[in-house]
């Protein structure tokens, strides 16, 4: 089992600045890929980042790509979503989550846990 807690979302303005992270306990944290999805009322849950166990490997959601940065610290058991010129439409529910398939994906089911979340609010 792994329990996974984020924490660090709340409101900024558009063009502000935000990082949101996730910290593990449970199981060998470093040796897992992991992800940052996120959820808009009314919409599905989309993929955001996902960075490799070793962290040597990182992929982007093309609506984030250039403006968020996905990091961790295997020492901490943290995996970080650094997001910088945020806009209205990323307003969202964050998740990160621990990935459960043999490669790395954007797909939610390839992950196997999942924290409860924290708010973002982008206000215009």
């Amino acid at each position: 089992q792994v329990q996974l807690v984020e924490s660090g979302g709340g409101l900024v303005q558009a063009g502000g600045s935000l990082r949101v992270s996730c910290a593990a306990s449970g199981r060998t944290f470093s040796s897992y890929g992991m992800g940052w999805f996120r959820q808009a009322p009314g919409k599905e849950r989309e993929f955001v980042a996902a960075i490799s166990w070793s962290g040597g490997y990182s992929y982007y959601a093309d609506s984030v790509k250039g403006r968020f940065t996905i990091s961790r610290d295997n020492a901490k058991s943290t995996v970080y979503l650094q997001m910088n010129s945020l806009k209205p439409e990323d307003t969202a529910h964050y998740y990160c989550a621990v990935q459960t398939s043999a490669v790395l994906t954007t797909k939610a089911y390839d992950y196997g846990y999942w924290g409860q979340g924290t708010q973002v609010t982008v206000s215009s």
